[in-house]
């Protein structure tokens, strides 16, 4: 008998779908803590995968590793106890007060007189 051992944060139908290809798997609820441990490291590697597609030129591939990279943060919107339609607009008054990214601004240099 083979077995793989892992200690990372899955999708919540990742059990289902591995016993439906006829394989076991072992899963337990994380507390509080540990969750937030969990979604960090899960952030962090959302991003590298995005950055990776985005590096080879893969529009594809970085859009479904986006889609997932946002997942993870609503996760962790949920978690800290925010609900998801505050957060949308604290999005938004960010934007109102500080624009979005849509001009491609580079910032070089302020200089105080």
């Amino acid at each position: 008998m083979k077995s793989i051992k892992y200690d990372k944060l899955i999708r919540d139908k990742i059990p289902e779908i591995i016993e439906k290809s006829g394989k076991k798997c072992i899963v337990e609820v994380m507390d509080d803590e540990t969750y937030m441990d969990k979604l960090s490291a899960k952030l962090k590697e959302e991003l590298a995968e995005v950055e990776t597609e985005l590096k080879n030129n893969n529009d594809e591939a970085a859009i479904k590793e986006l889609a997932d990279l946002q997942e993870v943060i609503l996760a962790i919107v949920d978690a800290i106890g925010v609900d998801r339609e505050s957060f949308e607009r604290i999005r938004k008054s960010k934007v109102a007060s500080n624009g979005a990214f849509e001009k491609k601004l580079l910032l070089k240099e302020v200089i105080e007189e």
